[in-house]
């Protein structure tokens, strides 16, 4: 098992910045991707930014693309998410998530395990 806990979410001004990280603990893997989620009210689940673990590829939603970055510290097993110029649309309960195998993915269903979420709450 591996357990993922997200920390950072709170409440920011519109054109803010906030710092997501995920901490991944338990039973390690050699390689594995990681990835951001989201998910506002009444709404489906939706994809924001992956990495591969091993090499630090990413991949953004266009919704995030030039505003998010997603990194990894594999010493600490600490996956972020830098979100910068927040807009009261990126409101929503942000998961981490994490795929058993070396490419990453924007497909929910293809990751393992799923932290509890955190939320952003951006005021306009």
């Amino acid at each position: 098992q591996v357990q993922l806990v997200e920390s950072g979410g709170g409440l920011v001004q519109a054109e803010g910045s906030l710092r997501l990280s995920c901490a991944a603990s338990g039973r390690t893997f050699s390689s594995y991707a990681m990835g951001w989620f989201r998910q506002a009210p009444g709404k489906e689940r939706e994809f924001v930014a992956t990495i591969s673990w091993s090499s630090g590829l990413t991949y953004y939603a266009d919704s995030g693309k030039g505003r998010f970055t997603t990194s990894r510290d594999n010493a600490k097993n600490t996956v972020y998410l830098q979100m910068n110029s927040l807009k009261p649309e990126d409101t929503a309960v942000y998961y981490c998530a994490a795929k058993i195998g070396l490419y990453y993915s924007h497909r929910a269903n293809d990751y393992d395990y799923w932290g509890q979420g955190t939320q952003v709450t951006v005021s306009s």
